[in-house]
């Protein structure tokens, strides 16, 4: 369900708190229906704003920002007069416009990932495969480090493993995304930064486990065989009905993000068939303490 601006004309914390992508979302929903309730098409929308169809679309779902002249434009043709409602939708706009607060990292960012900062901001529950590391929502600082250290030779190691930390801030704020993360124990067993760094990243899995909206699983080498053999992925869904689940797929140089229904259900399919795999909560939690213990200095 979109969430409406309150009374007075402010979006209420939560939904800000979810960062500029769900407020696009909030907004491009709030015009949808006004559009709809007044019989208009996109077409006819378009050309309000000089614009086409597919603009109106995209304006919709949230997928592109807002010019405070083209929602003046929308309001007036949807029989939106009142000057105080017109005004919380201007200034639900500019706060959509507002940059996250990654945008002051953009000159490390590529572009494709500064997109799934944005999402993963706005995600109410996110699914995570992990093949080969610990997940960078569950990794230390050190860890994180470790990992940074390993695909950039730069001067900007620091600012890399902020963007990690700030990311991981998701976990503990008042309205938390539900975390459900499946790693292979190969990513265990992989002591990333040295065995007192991997120790503690082991330990920090423990501490996150007991979160009420963190999930962690152990896909164990005694699975065998399985469905995303080598492939890592996440599903990030939403509380939005305007927006689709995404799967989000990383490269070295690059990303896919596939919201085709087809797909999706193919890779919901094999998470749902990993966490049958791995094994129980509680029992990876044992596993995780065992890696710690094993790797103690």
């Amino acid at each position: 369900m979109i969430a409406e601006p309150d009374d007075d004309g402010q979006v209420h914390p939560v939904v800000a708190e979810r960062g500029p992508t769900v407020l696009r979302i909030a907004l491009g929903g709030q015009l949808r229906r006004l559009r709809e309730a007044k019989g208009i098409t996109r077409e006819a929308a378009g050309d309000a704003i000089r614009g086409s169809h597919a603009k109106i679309s995209r304006l919709e779902l949230g997928r592109t920002g807002f010019k405070e002249r083209d929602i003046r434009d929308l309001l007036s043709l949807y029989g939106v007069n009142d000057t105080e409602e017109r005004e919380r939708f201007l200034d639900l706009a500019r706060q959509a416009n507002e940059p996250g607060w990654w945008h002051r990292y953009s000159d490390l960012l590529p572009q494709w990932f500064g997109t799934y900062l944005g999402l993963e901001q706005a995600a109410n529950k996110i699914r995570t495969y992990e093949a080969h590391l610990v997940p960078g929502l569950l990794q230390t600082p050190e860890y994180a480090r470790a990992v940074v250290a390993l695909g950039y030779e730069d001067a900007d190691t620091d600012r890399r493993v902020q963007i990690r930390q700030r990311r991981q801030e998701i976990l503990r704020r008042s309205d938390p995304p539900i975390v459900w993360a499946v790693i292979d124990e190969a990513a265990l067993h992989r002591p990333v930064g040295g065995p007192r760094v991997h120790r503690e990243q082991m330990e920090h899995l423990v501490e996150l486990a007991a979160l009420p909206n963190v999930t962690v699983q152990v896909l164990p080498y005694s699975a065998g065989e399985h469905a995303a053999a080598g492939s890592s992925f996440s599903i990030l869904r939403f509380a939005e009905s305007e927006l689709p689940d995404i799967v989000y797929l990383e490269h070295l140089t690059s990303a896919l993000y596939l919201d085709r229904r087809q797909d999706l259900a193919l890779y919901l399919s094999v998470m749902d068939r990993l966490s049958v795999q791995a094994e129980r909560p509680e029992k990876s939690v044992e596993i995780l303490k065992k890696y710690a213990e094993g790797y103690a200095f």
